[in-house]
C-alpha cells in the first residue's frame, strides 16, 4: 500500500514541477503587462478581467471542481498583482510619509512632556504615563474625546488612552473614536492590573452595599462581584473617579474597584488585594501624538482599512500579511455610521518598521482597499 501511495505522490510531485514552471511564465508576463500598464497609466487591478477568467476557468474546470480552481485562481492573481506592482518600484504614499517620519523624529523618546490623560491622579492611564515618560506634566480630561482634543489641537504633546484588555477584550469608544481624530501611535504600553477593594477605614467587607469602578474593571472582577450578595454594581468614569468618590461620599456601605496607588492617594483602606477574575490581568495603553513620530526599534504598526463591501475583501487582504509574512497581531472591527453592516478594520502588525516587505505591503493594500489610514509606527514596553 505505501507503494502505492508513494507513486501517487510521485505524481503530484511530477505535476507540481510543471506547474511551477507554468506560474514562473506567467509570471514574467504578467511583468511585461506591469511595465506596460506603467508606461501608459493603466491601474494594476482590472477587475472586469479577472472577473471573466474566474468565469472562465470555473466552467473549464467543471462542477465539481468550479469552487476550488476559483480559489486558486484568485490567489494567484493577488500575486500578480502583488508581483506588478513591485515592477518599476512603484511609490506607496503610506510608506514615503513613514520614511518623511523617520528622517523628522529624534533618536530618543522624550523623559518631559506635556500628556493628557483621562481621569484624576491615580488613573491607570496615570501609571501607564510614568512608565512612558520620567517627568511627565499630566493634564487631565473628563473624557477619551477631550485627550484626543488635547493632543490635535495642540495643547499637550502626547495623549495616553487604554485600547485593550488581556480579559476583558478592547476598549470599543477608543477605536470609534480613533476614526474621528488626526493623531499618530508613537508608543504603546502594557500595564498589568491589579484590581483591589477599597472602602473607608474601619468598614468591613460584610458591610459593603455598593461598588463603584470603571466598566472595564467591574467586567474583569466579574466573578469575584458575583461572590458579594446583595451589593449594587455602579459604573463610573474610572477606577480613580471611583475612590475619590468613595472618600468623600458620607456613607460606610460603598467601596471602590482601583489600585493600591488610589488607596494610599485618597486614605481608604484595603478589604481585598487582588480580585480581578484572572492574574494576568494586562491592558494595553497608546501614545499618541498630533504628527508621526517613529523612534528606533519601531516593530509595530497600526492601520485602519475600510474594505469594499463584497465577499472576499477581507480574505484578500489578510492573505497578503501571509504572503509577504507578516505577523497579525490584532484585528479589530467597528460598525461604520451610516452604512448597513460595514465595517472598518483595525490591523496592528509585528514588523520592523526598516523591513522591505512592508513597503511591499502598502503597495497592495493602497491598490485594493476602499481606504487606508497609517495610525503609527512604535514598540510596546511592558511595566
Amino acid at each position: 500500500m505505501n507503494e502505492e501511495l508513494n507513486q501517487l505522490r510521485e505524481q503530484i510531485d511530477g505535476i507540481d514541477t510543471q506547474m511551477v514552471e507554468l506560474f514562473r511564465r506567467r509570471m514574467d508576463v504578467a511583468r511585461s503587462i506591469a511595465q506596460y500598464k506603467q508606461e501608459n497609466g493603466l491601474a494594476t487591478l482590472d477587475a472586469g478581467r479577472e472577473r471573466a477568467l474566474l468565469a472562465k476557468v470555473s466552467e473549464q474546470a467543471g462542477e465539481e471542481l468550479a469552487d476550488y480552481v476559483q480559489a486558486v485562481y484568485r490567489t494567484m492573481m493577488a500575486a500578480s498583482r502583488s508581483y506588478q506592482n513591485q515592477v518599476g518600484d512603484k511609490p506607496s504614499q503610506v510608506y514615503d510619509a513613514i520614511q518623511k517620519a523617520l528622517s523628522a523624529t529624534p533618536d530618543l523618546f522624550p523623559q518631559r512632556a506635556t500628556v493628557a490623560c483621562q481621569g484624576i491622579e491615580g488613573a491607570y492611564s496615570q501609571i501607564a504615563c510614568d512608565h512612558l515618560f520620567k517627568t511627565p506634566t499630566i493634564l487631565y480630561f473628563d473624557t477619551f474625546e477631550h485627550v484626543f482634543r488635547a493632543v490635535e489641537s495642540g495643547m499637550c504633546q502626547y495623549g495616553v488612552l487604554p485600547i485593550e484588555n488581556s480579559s476583558a477584550g478592547s476598549v470599543n469608544v477608543i477605536y470609534d473614536l480613533m476614526a474621528r481624530h488626526n493623531f499618530s501611535i508613537v508608543r504603546s504600553a502594557r500595564l498589568k492590573v491589579c484590581h483591589n477593594l477599597l472602602a473607608k477605614p474601619g468598614v468591613k467587607k460584610e458591610e459593603i452595599r455598593e461598588v463603584f469602578s470603571h466598566e472595564q474593571a467591574l467586567r474583569q472582577c466579574a466573578d469575584y462581584l458575583a461572590g458579594m450578595k446583595d451589593v449594587k454594581v455602579t459604573v463610573v468614569a474610572n477606577t480613580a473617579v471611583a475612590a475619590q468618590m468613595v472618600a468623600q461620599s458620607d456613607r460606610k456601605d460603598v467601596a471602590a474597584l482601583s489600585s493600591r496607588f488610589c488607596g494610599e492617594q485618597y486614605g481608604l483602606n484595603l478589604l481585598e488585594s487582588d480580585v480581578q477574575d484572572q492574574d494576568n490581568n494586562y491592558t494595553r495603553f497608546i501614545c499618541i501624538s498630533k504628527q508621526p513620530e517613529i523612534y528606533p526599534g519601531a516593530d509595530r504598526t497600526s492601520l485602519m482599512l475600510t474594505l469594499p463591501h463584497r465577499p472576499g475583501s477581507l480574505y484578500q487582504v489578510l492573505s497578503k500579511f501571509y504572503a509577504q509574512g507578516i505577523n497579525l497581531r490584532k484585528l479589530e472591527s467597528r460598525p461604520i455610521p451610516n452604512r448597513e453592516f460595514e465595517f472598518r478594520f483595525y490591523f496592528d502588525l509585528e514588523c520592523s518598521v526598516y523591513a522591505p516587505e512592508l513597503k511591499r505591503l502598502f503597495r497592495d493594500l493602497e491598490e485594493e482597499s476602499e481606504q487606508l489610514r497609517y495610525l503609527g509606527s512604535y514598540n510596546e514596553i511592558v511595566c
